[in-house]
């Protein structure tokens, strides 16, 4: 795949714990998207907000501090994309930050520790970068964190274990390496076992305090890798995503179950795991149009 604007990458983040409703906003669906549709926990009922996208979008990245906002980073619009939306929960009010990314980027990645900050991670800047942009809560002032990634990459997905790690898998230049930010000193560790296998554009979401998990990306694959909660052991489910996929989006109400939407070519399909079984099912109500490239995060209620 070429370093183009029209690339194939999508991130999310996933929020947790004891669930309002989970967003899947932005994407392509052969022309910028700036939608942001909702789907309410439990549920799983889907509306579509009035207020979208301050610009329709793909390749953007999303997390949110569960009970308070969710937020939605980066991307491409016609150019590379600093510009970060933040929803108010729960009116799903939208401002746009005064302070965006360090640099308009696409192709990232984003992972929060709920009622601390929330990081966005690698993509395409001026060239594939390994940054990592911070947002204090509830300030929402932006720092670069000194400790990027392990590697420069695009194509890479992020998901928490708020109050202990967040972690960045998968991607272009190291496909199955997971990095590991210990909260909140934000130091970072590469895990031992990584991926099941090398992509890039998968997805991840996370059942705090449990389990992590990064589903589908490149080949395309249906493969769902789980990481156990604090070990990090990896295992990879038996049952994977109802059909093999990448640039996907994932978000999770945590302790109930996790969603993967989107991706592939043009697929509305919202494939939902349940917690703590992973069994999966598939919504009859999926995305409000096929799209990929999108992004997705969650209020948890906290």
């Amino acid at each position: 795949m070429s370093l183009v604007p029209f690339g194939f990458w999508a991130a999310s983040g996933a929020g947790g714990g004891g669930g309002v409703a989970g967003y899947f906003g932005g994407g392509w669906d052969g022309s910028y998207v700036a939608t942001v549709d909702k789907f309410a926990f439990p549920s799983d009922s889907r509306t579509t907000l009035g207020t979208g996208l301050s610009s329709a979008r793909y390749d953007l990245a999303g997390m949110a501090d569960s009970g308070v906002a969710g937020y939605f980073a980066g991307g491409y619009d016609g150019s590379s994309a600093s510009t970060v939306d933040k929803f108010a929960f729960p009116a799903d009010s939208r401002t746009t930050l005064g302070t965006g990314l360090s640099s308009g980027t696409y192709g990232l990645a984003g992972m929060a520790d709920s009622g601390v900050a929330g990081y966005f991670g690698g993509g395409v800047a001026a060239a594939i970068t390994a940054n990592v942009d911070k947002f204090a809560f509830p300030s929402d002032s932006r720092t670069t964190l000194g400790t990027g990634l392990s590697v420069a990459r695009y194509g890479v997905a992020g998901m928490a274990n708020p109050s202990v790690a967040g972690y960045f898998g998968g991607g272009n230049a190291s496909g199955s390496t997971v990095d590991k930010f210990a909260f909140p000193s934000d130091s970072r560790t590469t895990l031992a076992t990584g991926l099941s296998s090398a992509r890039r554009e998968p997805a991840g979401m996370a059942d705090s305090g449990v389990a992590g998990y990064f589903g589908g990306g490149t080949g395309p694959v249906s493969t769902v890798d789980k990481f156990a909660f604090p070990s990090d052991s990896r295992s990879t489910l038996a049952t994977g995503l109802s059909s093999a996929r990448y640039d996907l989006a994932a978000m999770a109400d945590s302790g109930i179950a996790g969603y993967f939407g989107g991706g592939g070519s043009y697929v509305a399909t919202v494939d939902k795991f349940a917690f703590p079984s992973d069994s999966r099912t598939t919504l009859g109500t999926g995305l409000s149009s096929a799209r990929r490239e999108l992004a997705g995060m969650a209020d948890g209620g906290l």
